[in-house]
């Protein structure tokens, strides 16, 4: 099974902002975006990043990632891209499936954890599909906050559901 891990010495650039959610943290790899975290205190990001990334060569450069970044920032606050995001996922083929799945749910949307298994046509993985949101390594960027249950209540989201609360919210009240 392929993991999330980067290669041994692998270079992950990284960046550490405020953002209408508290703070996130942007990671990329030559690739793309690898991962986007959400927060309150940049040291516990930081220190997240470290733990789930122990091989990589982790060097932040905030410049480097100034336009990713503030791409970030504005889904933080309900804003669509201004473009697409390169991205570096790294998982099993279901939660491949399943964060590409993510991808085309429309910004103001949202759909049930079962409506999503069965788009990716595994309609009995419910509860997979599920956990492959709950795996997404990328906040925002693969919306897996637009899920939820079947009687339309939120469910979980890794990053609180305050932020699931805000992040739906602004989606609704800036899609045209």
């Amino acid at each position: 099974m392929r993991t999330h891990r980067v290669a041994a010495g692998e270079t992950v650039i990284y960046t550490i902002v405020p953002c209408a959610l508290g703070v996130v943290l942007v990671a990329m790899t030559s690739r793309g975006v690898h991962r986007v975290l959400l927060g309150d205190d940049p040291i516990v990001l930081d220190a997240t990043l470290r733990d789930a990334l122990p091989a990589a060569e982790l060097v932040r450069d905030d410049a480097a990632l100034g336009d990713i970044s503030a791409g970030v920032v504005a889904l933080a606050s309900g804003a669509a891209l201004s473009h697409v995001l390169p991205l570096d996922l790294r998982g099993t083929a279901f939660q491949q499936r399943v964060w590409r799945e993510l991808q085309r749910i429309p910004r103001g949307e949202t759909i049930t954890y079962a409506e999503l298994a069965a788009r990716i046509g595994s309609p009995t993985a419910v509860r997979a599909a599920g956990t492959a949101c709950g795996a997404n390594p990328v906040a925002m960027v693969v919306p897996c906050h637009r899920v939820v249950r079947a009687d339309g209540t939120l469910g979980g989201y890794a990053w609180g559901l305050e932020r699931k609360v805000s992040l739906l919210r602004d989606e609704q009240l800036k899609t045209p």
